[in-house]
């Protein structure tokens, strides 16, 4: 049995990344820190996706969890 991952939101979150840094993003939905892992996954089959920022800009992170682009948001949440 796949585990499926809860809705943090539906709506994406936008963060001011900075290059270089290394981000865990949490795609169980279940973190306290969202959209940023917490270890809330732990006892799931789901793991957080690691995003490397290439450059300092504002990216947007998936809330819904239900993106084709994870993390970040490609609009699934609309569909919701």
């Amino acid at each position: 049995m796949t585990d499926t991952p809860e809705i943090a939101q539906k709506a994406p979150y936008p963060v001011d990344v900075e290059a270089g840094k290394t981000y865990f993003w949490c795609a169980c939905g279940k973190s306290q820190n969202q959209p940023f892992c917490d270890g809330s996954h732990k006892g799931t089959d789901i793991t957080p996706v690691k995003f490397s920022a290439e450059a300092s800009k504002k990216v947007f992170f998936c809330g819904c969890k239900q993106s084709g682009k994870s993390p970040l948001c490609d609009g699934s949440h609309s569909g919701l």
